[in-house]
């Protein structure tokens, strides 16, 4: 048995999400693919095993079992079907500026649904000309009595037309910059909400990616998250913490192909034995796992860290080493599979073409992998810490 470092409970875990991957999700992901059709047998999959709870305390409804072990479950679940994997972690993605500034009040009335599977959840930060450039989104929220009226849009948010509550941000300073935007969550059903044109994408096609539009739309004033003005601060924490989802999610697909290619090489024999016995084809083998195992440590890291309450500049790196390492490793390993498999890795009748597309949204979303080389080397040049080599002459 492959040696980790889970507890008893953590593995029990693992397997059952382990099982219900390989007998209910595995046989559908080729067809979620083709037809790009929303999974909402997936979701009951998960309402029916309480998967949906992982991200919630057990006050709400929840597992309470942390968030390395939901890292885990995503991982599990990408390594067959990426779109069902993002279901979870959107889960979170959706939840957490409620889990970390919300009330107890709004905790209590929103968090038991999420959990519970009641509502999928949506997160809609980015706008068609504001993505990594947060300060320049053109949502606007005005308080008007004891309700906020919200005018604007925001583009590719996953979950569009399929979730029950959105948490939204938008600007109630105009010319404030990041000081003048807010948090809100607004359920689906609230009037001047709608959902707009749901993109066909390259990959992770069975995941809705979409449009949605707020025309004087009305919520309750107690549906602001935190206070005015935080709304920035609060977007920044909950990255910190759902970008590792998103690391999880493309490190069960480097996984996944490693395994699936490691399989075929063993089957496929050409010059009178396996091709995972050639030279070449041994060697991407070998480096494929070494980076797969390499991004699960720095992804494994992570989680303990969030479960043992780490926060700031230290989780913030954290995060983006993750996010960057394990969605690199996930494009390049998935390449590398599609090569091992030959003109068959190239047909959609072989897993790892599916892989290989959906691993390239990884490096893009939930902040570019360029943008987390500027955190990273942004908290290194912070770090009070000097090289054991300052003063040596050269």
């Amino acid at each position: 048995m492959p040696w980790d470092t889970l507890t008893d409970e953590q593995r029990e875990l693992r397997d059952l999400v382990r099982t219900l991957t390989r007998e209910r999700i595995a046989p559908r992901a080729a067809e979620i693919d083709a037809s790009s059709e929303f999974p909402h047998d997936m979701v009951e999959l998960f309402r029916e095993n309480d998967i949906l709870a992982l991200p919630f305390e057990e006050e709400h409804g929840g597992t309470g079992t942390g968030t390395l072990m939901l890292l885990v479950a995503i991982e599990e679940i990408s390594k067959a079907c990426a779109t069902t994997g993002l279901i979870l972690a959107v889960q979170e993605l959706g939840a957490l500026a409620l889990k970390l500034a919300g009330t107890d009040e709004q905790r209590a009335r929103f968090l038991p649904r999420l959990a519970s599977g009641e509502w999928l959840a949506a997160y809609a930060l980015t706008e068609p000309g504001s993505g990594s450039d947060s300060a320049a989104m053109r949502t606007s929220a005005r308080r008007e009595g004891d309700e906020y009226v919200l005018d604007g849009g925001k583009r590719f948010i996953t979950n569009a037309g399929v979730a029950g509550l959105y948490t939204v941000f938008a600007k109630t300073e105009p010319d404030a910059g990041h000081k003048g935007i807010s948090c809100f969550v607004v359920e689906a059903d609230a009037p001047g909400f709608s959902v707009g044109r749901i993109e066909p994408k390259l990959g992770i096609k069975g995941s809705t990616t979409g449009e949605v539009f707020f025309d004087g739309c009305r919520i309750p004033a107690e549906n602001l998250v935190g206070e005015e003005g935080e709304g920035f601060a609060i977007a920044m924490r909950v990255l910190d913490r759902s970008r590792p989802g998103i690391a999880a999610q493309a490190l069960g697909i480097a996984q996944g192909a490693t395994d699936y290619a490691l399989d075929y090489a063993k089957d496929r024999e050409t010059m009178g034995k396996p091709i995972a016995q050639h030279q070449l084809v041994a060697a991407k083998l070998a480096d494929m796992e070494t980076a797969t195992e390499a991004a699960r440590g720095l992804l494994y890291r992570f989680g303990r860290m969030a479960d043992d309450g780490v926060d700031g500049p230290e989780l913030t790196k954290a995060s983006a080493q993750a996010k960057l390492f394990c969605s690199d490793t996930a494009m390049w390993v998935a390449t590398e599979a599609v090569q091992i498999l030959g003109g068959y890795g190239y047909v959609k009748e072989y897993p790892v073409e599916r892989m290989m597309r959906d691993a390239k949204i990884t490096q893009i979303y939930e902040g570019t992998n360029e943008i987390q080389r500027i955190v990273i080397a942004r908290e290194m040049v912070r770090e009070a810490r000097e090289s054991l080599l300052a003063g040596v002459a050269g």
